[in-house]
């Protein structure tokens, strides 16, 4: 039944500007395939609930305890305890079972991932109906990997449409083929991005290689979909001349230049205190000035305009189709 379609969700944004024209509704929705050095939502990555450990709400395992006491693992060393207060949850032993969650009254644990109908997803959507029409808005649903739930993605696009509501969804593209051909069909705008052209490059700091998303931006093309396209620039990555050039050539001759907008994307430091909640270790750290990276950055931009392609510098919403 297509009524018991459910998709898992770790936020919602309403009012949201940057992913798609106007005023939007964004769904982001846990499960991705890439493990990019550089992610800001690790909490994205796999797609069941998850709990994650804020040790500055945690009020004292002496004047509290509650967590462990209702923990069916407590006599398994599942919890790290420092300077008498919970830190960290073995990932090793936990089976995310929340049992913890429902018993902590500081806000220290929190679970990321919430599940969601599609009747409920629409109610959220249509609260803001009318702003959409107001602004040319609409709905994006995005990820971690959007299309890892390609059916929740569906049926919440096929139900906007029928409303008379744009959706955009922002994939990775690193997904079977076969599902493009599911979703596209009920998609109004497409946003994705060339991390690298080099697929052992991609492999050190993404996990897979780069070949399946290749292919799936060139079937991309092919659907006739508007389609944003985003670099993060990543230092020590690529961010240097030769490999943006690359990922322009490839957006003018495998892609025949059917962007309506290339953006540049400057890498942020960003998710540090969900890296260290969910126990993950998190890898990156800022080399440049900010005014330095930025400056960098209009000169890549300048050399893909030189090249005949609409860049710009950063997620603008202003978008000319």
């Amino acid at each position: 039944m297509k009524n018991d379609i459910k998709g898992t969700v770790f936020n919602i944004q309403r009012y949201t500007v940057h992913d798609g024209p106007g005023i939007r509704t964004e769904f982001f929705l846990k499960g991705c395939t890439l493990r990019c050095d550089w992610c800001g939502n690790p909490e994205s990555y796999v797609k069941k609930k998850q709990i994650a450990v804020y040790k500055n709400q945690c009020i004292g395992v002496s004047k509290c305890g509650d967590c462990i006491k209702a923990c069916p693992k407590k006599n398994e060393n599942v919890f790290t305890i420092e300077d008498d207060k919970i830190v960290k949850i073995d990932k090793s032993i936990c089976d995310d079972c929340l049992l913890c969650y429902d018993e902590c009254p500081s806000d220290a644990l929190k679970i990321w991932g919430d599940e969601m109908t599609v009747d409920q997803a629409m109610e959220v959507i249509l609260r803001d109906k009318e702003y959409y029409k107001k602004n040319s808005g609409g709905v994006t649903i995005s990820g971690g990997e959007a299309l890892m739930q390609p059916d929740f993605v569906r049926e919440v696009f096929k139900r906007c449409q029928e409303e008379g509501i744009h959706t955009c969804v922002e994939t990775a593209l690193h997904v079977k083929p076969e599902i493009l051909d599911d979703v596209m069909p009920y998609t109004d705008m497409v946003i994705t991005d060339i991390k690298h052209m080099d697929s052992e490059t991609h492999k050190k700091f993404i996990g897979p290689g780069n070949e399946q998303v290749l292919d799936n931006i060139r079937k991309l093309v092919t659907f006739g979909k508007p389609i944003i396209l985003r670099i993060p620039v990543i230092p020590g990555f690529n961010d240097n001349l030769e490999d943006i050039k690359k990922i322009g050539d490839f957006v003018v001759n495998e892609m025949d230049n059917k962007v309506v907008q290339l953006q540049m994307l400057r890498f942020r430091p960003l998710g540090q205190e969900k890296y260290e909640g969910l126990g993950m270790p998190y890898k990156m750290e800022v080399t440049k000035e900010r005014e330095d990276f930025e400056k960098e950055i209009r000169s890549y931009v300048e050399t893909l305009k030189e090249m005949g392609i609409k860049a710009c510098a950063g997620a603008s919403n202003i978008i000319e189709f």
